[in-house]
C-alpha cells in the first residue's frame, strides 16, 4: 500500500513526463506536494524505488522513469476530492523514460558577442531528449563570450525552441535587420528593443522593434568537453 503522498508524488512524476519528458525537481515536487523540505522528497523517491514504483536513471540529474502506476485505490486513507489525483493517471500509457537521443537542425554559429551574420546549415545534431521539452527545436554553435556570466560558453551549443515571441529576461535568438544573429537577454525599453549580454566587457544594443525578429528562446545547452 502507498501513502497518500507517495501516490500523489508518483501522479505528480507521470504528469511531468507526460506533458514535458523532462522529470520535475525536487523544489517542484517539494512544492507540488506542500512539504517543509526536500528531504521528504528523497523519503518518498527512495520508498516509490524501494517498491518498484520508480527508479533513478544513473548519470543523470533528475532523471527518474516511471515502472508502474498504482491502482487507483492504493493509497492509506481516504482523500479530499481537491486534493485526488486525476482520475486519468492511473490508466494512462505509462511515459517513456527521458533518456532517449533525437536529432536536432544544427544552423552555423551565432554570437553571444558582436552580431554575426546568420548561418544555415543541414547537420544534424544529436541531444538528450531531456534536455528538449515541446516545441519544434534547432541548434547554434556559440560564438564569443558575451554571455558567460549566464554559464553560456564560446562553442557550447545553444538549443533554441522555435518561437516568434519573448518576454522581458529570456535569453533568445534576435535576427537583427534579417542578416545577422546574436544570442542575448531580451528586453523592451520603451520603444526600443534591447539586447542585454551578460558579461560587463559587452554594452547592450538597441534596436527599434521592426529591425528584430525573435526566432527562438533559449531550451537548453549542450557542451562538449
Amino acid at each position: 500500500m502507498l501513502t497518500r503522498k507517495q501516490h500523489e508524488l508518483i501522479c505528480f512524476i507521470a504528469d511531468r513526463l507526460n506533458d514535458t519528458g523532462i522529470s520535475p525537481s525536487f523544489e517542484e515536487m517539494k512544492e507540488a506536494l506542500d512539504l517543509k523540505s526536500k528531504s521528504g522528497v528523497h523519503r518518498l523517491i527512495s520508498a516509490l524505488e524501494e517498491r518498484g514504483f520508480i527508479r533513478r536513471l544513473a548519470n543523470r540529474a533528475r532523471a527518474l522513469e516511471v515502472l508502474k502506476m498504482p491502482e487507483r485505490s492504493d493509497r492509506s486513507g481516504p482523500a479530499p476530492a481537491a486534493e485526488a489525483p486525476p482520475a486519468s493517471a492511473a490508466s494512462r500509457p505509462l511515459p517513456a523514460p527521458a533518456n532517449d537521443v533525437i536529432e536536432i537542425p544544427l544552423h552555423g554559429r551565432i554570437a553571444a558577442g558582436t552580431p554575426i551574420e546568420a548561418l544555415e546549415g543541414a547537420s544534424m545534431l544529436p541531444v538528450p531528449a531531456a534536455l528538449l521539452g515541446a516545441g519544434e527545436h534547432y541548434a547554434l554553435e556559440v560564438a564569443g563570450d558575451s554571455m558567460v556570466d549566464a554559464g553560456i560558453l564560446d562553442g557550447d551549443y545553444a538549443l533554441i525552441r522555435r518561437t516568434e515571441t519573448a518576454r522581458d529576461g529570456e535569453i533568445v535568438v534576435a535576427l537583427i535587420d534579417e542578416s545577422e544573429a546574436t544570442l542575448k537577454y531580451f528586453r523592451r525599453e520603451g520603444a526600443m528593443i534591447r539586447l542585454d549580454p551578460a558579461n560587463r566587457s559587452y554594452d547592450p544594443q538597441r534596436y527599434r522593434p521592426d529591425q528584430v525578429r525573435v526566432q527562438g528562446r533559449l531550451a537548453g545547452l549542450l557542451r562538449r568537453y
